[in-house]
């Protein structure tokens, strides 16, 4: 073979050397490509959920409006009864709640005994879990007609009007915001311009939501749940099953050597109606 021939082999094994390895080089080049805007994606992706997921915690669990004489770090307790009595019943009910019926039923006028007498502030905490599962608004529309029955100043009248007329569960009764407004003609002065505005604008709807998100972190998972400075007495205490006269008892035994509470101290908004 010429030398000359030898030469143009080596040249063109050579030039296919250098586009072999040209060829490598743009392989490397083309997937770190890829790799880097995977990380690139991935990055961008994490700075959107977090963005998304910081705009979910920042939104503000405190309403913008509460209704007026409602207590607790975040406004969301309605108080019935004496401010300085020396026991605090803790009732968590939902409007559409038929077990919170049947507790009404039954407590209902030895709560307000109780309350009148000084013995007990009854702290309640209207909570709107029901329509999530059932569907409907009765639980929301019916706990923000409660909050404007206490911004009106006549809670506790119309709180034991609602469960008095409560439908059955299934049925969204309390969905329909005039059935609210006319279970209000049953209170004396409560049917008004202010309150039909209130309930039929949802005024306290954030309020609403704010106690329900309250009511998710607590630990209780049904109502109602009724508390005595604390301790959970429904439906026992104890061994001891709950009952009006047991009721009583065991607040009179939490109150022994204490001084009752006052009149004067009464929450003006949840006072009973005439």
């Amino acid at each position: 073979m010429s030398e000359k021939n030898r030469e143009g082999k080596r040249t063109a094994r050579e030039r296919l050397q250098q586009q072999r390895a040209a060829d490598e080089a743009r392989g490397r080049r083309k997937k770190q490509f890829v790799v880097g805007g995977v990380v690139i994606g991935v990055i961008a992706a994490a700075v959107v959920t977090g963005v998304v997921v910081q705009n979910q915690r920042s939104k503000p669990e405190t309403p913008t409006a509460a209704p007026a004489g409602t207590t607790g770090e975040k406004n969301l307790v309605i108080p019935s009864g004496a401010a300085d009595a020396p026991s605090v019943l803790t009732v968590y009910e939902d409007p559409r709640c038929p077990a919170c019926g049947s507790f009404e039923q039954a407590f209902t006028q030895t709560v307000n005994e109780l309350e009148d007498a000084g013995k007990i502030t009854a702290n309640y905490h209207i909570v709107s879990f029901i329509d999530r599962s059932l569907g409907g608004k009765g639980s929301k529309y019916g706990a923000n007609a409660l909050a404007c029955a206490q911004e009106a100043g006549k809670f506790r009248a119309y709180h034991d009007v609602l469960y008095k007329n409560q439908p059955a569960e299934t049925s969204d009764t309390f969905g329909d915001k005039e059935a609210l407004i006319d279970l209000a003609k049953q209170v004396p002065g409560l049917d008004t311009p202010a309150f039909r505005a209130c309930v039929n604008d949802n005024e306290f709807g954030g309020w609403v939501s704010a106690v329900q998100q309250d009511f998710d972190k607590s630990g209780f998972k049904s109502t109602p749940t009724v508390l005595l400075n604390g301790t959970p007495v429904y439906p026992k205490k104890g061994e001891e099953q709950i009952s009006p006269e047991n009721l009583v008892k065991w607040v009179d035994e939490a109150n022994q050597g204490k001084k009752l509470g006052t009149t004067g101290s009464q929450v003006p908004s949840t006072a009973p109606s005439p």
